[in-house]
């Protein structure tokens, strides 16, 4: 069974305060970089992103990251993006859900080999199981689960959006 936690209404609003949040941190950057783990972090940075152009005037450049979230070892990280660009720069890797931080892990591996003014985290729902000594910058919600407990998030034009509870 099934449930859903928030509407996709409800969602945006989250998405529209981490946004705010994410300008307040960074309000003196001229640009923003916005890497997004493939799926629905990715489209979560995508609407962030629209809603930082309406509430600044920073560039904001989105960059996709792709991994196998299934294999237990990541040894290359895809990302649609020239990364050297991105030097001297604000990054926020984005994703739909934290849980125990191992894709996130991965994910800074190739920021981490160029110089980088901050990187940052930003997630819509951070289940709290880590495993990993990652934590997120920007957090909407906050959700108490069990272990065996699964969160989808759904961002994409469909009927079925929103956060359920699996």
């Amino acid at each position: 069974m099934d449930s859903r936690l928030w509407d996709i209404e409800k969602t945006l609003q989250k998405i529209k305060r981490i946004a705010f949040e994410i300008y307040e941190q960074n309000f003196e950057e001229k640009e923003i970089i916005l890497a997004g783990i493939a799926g629905q972090g990715y489209n979560f940075a995508v609407i962030i992103g629209q809603y930082l152009s309406e509430i600044s005037n920073q560039k904001i450049t989105l960059a996709k990251l792709a991994l196998d979230k299934s294999q237990a070892v990541q040894p290359d990280i895809k990302i649609e993006s020239d990364v050297d660009t991105f030097e001297n720069k604000t990054i926020i890797i984005t994703d739909d859900v934290l849980n125990t931080g191992r894709t996130l892990a991965f994910c800074l591996r190739p920021f981490l080999s160029i110089p980088t003014k901050k990187i940052q985290v930003a997630v819509l729902v951070d289940r709290n199981h880590p495993q990993f000594p990652i934590s997120a910058d920007y957090v909407g919600y906050a959700l108490s689960t069990t272990i065996s407990d699964h969160v989808k998030v759904s961002l994409s034009n469909n009927s079925d959006q929103g956060v359920f509870l699996f």
